[in-house]
């Protein structure tokens, strides 16, 4: 498996604009997803914080840190792949990039 293919610590995601991929939390509305989305730090039409990437002006799709679970880099293109990869299943407490700290 390729270093950018795996899930890491939302702590450790980029604050710089750049797209990245992330695991939404399963709750009520629906089980664990797959999402693309930015931080941004705030603007005219909402304040700083992870947004989905096809929000627009007036429609901002914004996540609270609790619903996310974790992110990857956006993979590279890759032919043979045909989707994207899974959401995270697994403990919270278990590391997902494989640092104890």
């Amino acid at each position: 498996m390729d270093e950018a293919d795996r899930w890491r610590h939302m702590a450790s995601a980029p604050k710089d604009g750049s797209r990245i991929l992330v695991t939404i939390r399963p709750s009520e509305q629906g089980p664990a997803e797959v999402d693309l989305a930015y931080w941004s730090n705030g603007d005219q039409f909402a304040g700083e914080g992870w947004r989905a990437s096809d929000s627009s002006p007036g429609q901002i799709i914004e996540y609270a840190d609790p619903e996310l679970k974790c992110w990857m880099p956006m993979p590279s293109a890759n032919l043979g792949r045909t989707s994207i990869p899974p959401p995270w299943e697994g403990d919270d407490d278990r590391n997902l990039d494989g640092s104890g700290i």
